[in-house]
């Protein structure tokens, strides 16, 4: 057994496996960890969540490095006319240990103080983790608004915010007196702490020695791109003179691309999925100078989210238990819905969800965009339907809060259709839990992987899906889930949401809701087909497993 590479104080509760020796620090935006701890803002978090759960399952020597966010991502609330309020209160964690470790990192040439938290492994049954603050007595109230809130509006602060967490992470290392091996980056977020790397070590070679970089962004315009100049004013760079960055990067014009820099300033990179990892090298073919990029699969964490009642009936095979779990886990978020909304959904009827975050390419209203069609769906008396919408719109996307409010508008005089606030992982853990099928609709090579619709599975809920991201590898239409064909790659825009549409609509009236209704044995097997066929490879366990060994390894 190998020993944990962190001080004492912050050492790892339990002996390091020796096949994960490989020191690795992971750094990113958000995690989802806990309800109580409510610093994520939906799918990335989720997976990082289920990251340092599944390596402290797997005694990895590893150690997260995050942003304490002091408002978080925001509340999801309702206004005076049931539409989506927006509210930023203050989050406080007695859980969180003060580690004493306070040092200043340099943002737009000002000296920021650092607060460094710790959370102990033990409380969440995680790796050990730490979070930075700069919401302390030392700043001014520029500089203590830096870690406020999770995705800052303003452009200039979340530079600030990722210069906290890559320069900072980096610092932190060095005040814990410790150089990890591996250096991975959970999207660009953290890119500054390879300047840091850079400054300390002076070589190309060391910063490529450590850095391993997972992008989750499947087209070139949705990477996020400032100004060189800005960033070099704003001491993105360290103290690495201008000629030195260019140098490494190979960016030689205003535009400084943050996914493009962490290619080229890693060993190896990887996409979320295997039609992702394909996607990202036929996206960056073009550009000189990149690191492999290979696939590791995004996972979550079975242990963590699997109902322990439907996993016994399916260690058992036992039809009548599983059944008899999923009606009283629906009752149970039916009274959610009722509580929110005022509607009395029926556990014996078909439960359709759709849960995450609101983003147009997601489509979270597609079904809806025929009047018609949406209508006859929901008043089908010989199969009926309950539909629960769900997720949180970025707080300041107006579109996506627009498309949220429309569907609250759609759903009100229906009574077997709603739309949920408060989406975080409690109420995502209620849907899966309480839903018969999973709907995922986004546009088809738009979704790097998408890893609800894993834990759908794991709880019982079939998966209706477009083909893409992690469903690729997964589906068996018809036997574990249902697939919505893809549309002609000659179709525009809007002939392709309009195929999807008629897709779901084919599936749903001539698949699924027959099976339900008429043939529920058969229903029952292809539920216990999908809970089998979920685990082992979509368990974080075996994630985490293959980061070690494809990407943190030499």
């Amino acid at each position: 057994m190998a020993s944990s590479f962190l001080p004492k104080a912050f050492a790892h509760p339990y002996e390091i496996a020796e096949k994960y020796a490989t020191s690795a620090v992971y750094f990113s935006c958000e995690f989802a960890i806990d309800q109580s701890f409510k610093i994520y803002s939906g799918g990335l978090g989720f997976l990082a969540g289920s990251h340092m759960r599944a390596a402290a399952d797997m005694k990895q020597n590893l150690c997260g490095i995050g942003i304490l966010w002091t408002y978080g991502y925001y509340n999801q609330a309702r206004g005076e006319e049931r539409e989506l309020a927006v509210q930023f209160s203050k989050k406080e964690y007695a859980f969180l240990q003060d580690t004493g470790i306070r040092f200043t990192v340099p943002v737009h040439g000002h000296p920021v103080w650092v607060k460094a938290l710790f959370l102990p492994a033990s409380v969440f049954n995680t790796v050990p983790m730490f979070f930075l603050s700069t919401d302390i007595e030392e700043n001014d109230s520029l500089s203590r608004a830096i870690t406020h809130r999770l995705y800052d509006q303003d452009h200039l602060r979340r530079i600030a915010q990722y210069i906290i967490l890559g320069a900072g992470g980096a610092r932190l290392l060095d005040e814990l007196g410790v150089d990890p091996e591996v250096w991975h980056l959970n999207e660009a977020h953290g890119l500054a702490a390879a300047f840091s790397i850079y400054q300390k070590h002076q070589t190309l070679d060391a910063v490529k020695k450590r850095l391993v970089f997972t992008t989750h962004t499947p087209e070139e315009a949705g990477n996020e791109k400032h100004d060189f100049n800005l960033l070099r004013d704003f001491t993105f760079f360290g103290n690495v003179p201008e000629a030195e960055v260019r140098q490494i990067t190979g960016i030689t014009g205003n535009e400084f691309n943050h996914t493009l820099a962490a290619l080229r300033l890693a060993r190896i990179a990887n996409g979320v999925s295997k039609l992702h990892g394909e996607v990202s090298r036929h996206m960056w073919q073009n550009f000189p100078d990149c690191c492999p990029i290979t696939h590791v699969t995004n996972a979550q964490n079975k242990k963590y989210w699997a109902d322990h009642g439907l996993e016994n009936a399916r260690l058992h095979q036992d039809i009548e238990s599983l059944q008899h779990r999923k009606r009283e886990l629906k009752e149970r978020l039916f009274r959610i819905v009722a509580d929110q909304t005022g509607k009395l959904f029926k556990a014996n009827v078909l439960t359709l969800v759709w849960a995450r975050r609101f983003a147009g390419y997601k489509r979270p209203d597609l079904i809806a965009r025929d009047a018609a069609l949406f209508r006859a769906l929901l008043q089908n008396s010989e199969h009926p339907i309950q539909i629960i919408w769900a997720g949180k719109p970025y707080p300041f996307d107006y579109s996506a809060i627009d498309t949220f409010n429309h569907l609250i508008g759609l759903t009100k005089d229906y009574p077997n259709a709603t739309v949920l606030v408060g989406y975080e992982l409690e109420l995502s853990r209620f849907l899966k839990n309480g839903s018969d099928v999973w709907l995922n609709n986004p546009v088809v090579t738009r979704e790097a992987s998408g890893t609800s619709g894993m834990t759908a599975a794991m709880n019982g809920s079939v998966n209706l899906s477009t083909y893409d991201g992690w469903v690729c590898e997964f589906a068996k239409d018809g036997e574990n889930s249902f697939i919505i064909p893809p549309a002609p790659r000659t179709h525009g825009a809007d002939d392709r949401d309009r195929h999807d549409l008629l897709g779901f609509y084919h599936a749903m009236h001539e698949r699924i809701l027959p099976l339900y209704y008429d043939k529920p044995a058969e229903w029952s097997q292809v539920v216990l087909n999908a809970m089998n066929d979920v685990v082992p490879f979509f368990d974080a366990d075996r994630m985490v497993d293959e980061y070690y060994q494809s990407i943190y390894q030499p």
